[in-house]
């Protein structure tokens, strides 16, 4: 009986943290009538190297990407927190932040 709750109780905390992981933003500017810059956002939760629901780059660049604004370019990327060669201890747990800017349209002749 104790063994069920605790498996019970693994599974609500592993769905908590998958719906934490799941929050992304997208804000454009308008520099002209046609054209602008972006920056999104995307946040996930790491479990044992599984982003839950994918990695944090990936919903970021998803997220700019079906806002369906012509001519996106990405201009810069990044991820939070980065360890370089330690970074393999934010695969066992973590969270990550990433942020995508760039720029969109086309520039008037």
């Amino acid at each position: 009986m104790i063994a069920s709750r605790k498996t019970t109780l693994g599974l609500y905390i592993a769905l908590s943290l998958g719906l934490l992981g799941s929050c992304a933003s997208v804000e454009f500017h308008k520099n002209t009538t046609t054209s602008g810059t972006f920056e999104s956002t995307g946040l996930a939760v790491t479990i044992l190297s599984i982003d839950l629901p994918k990695g944090a780059l990936d919903i970021a660049r998803e997220n700019a990407s079906d806002a369906r604004q012509p001519n996106t370019v990405i201009t810069d990327a990044g991820v939070f927190p980065y360890f370089g060669p330690l970074d393999w201890l934010l695969d066992i747990i973590g969270i990550r932040y990433a942020t995508v800017s760039g720029t969109w349209g086309f520039l008037p002749e």
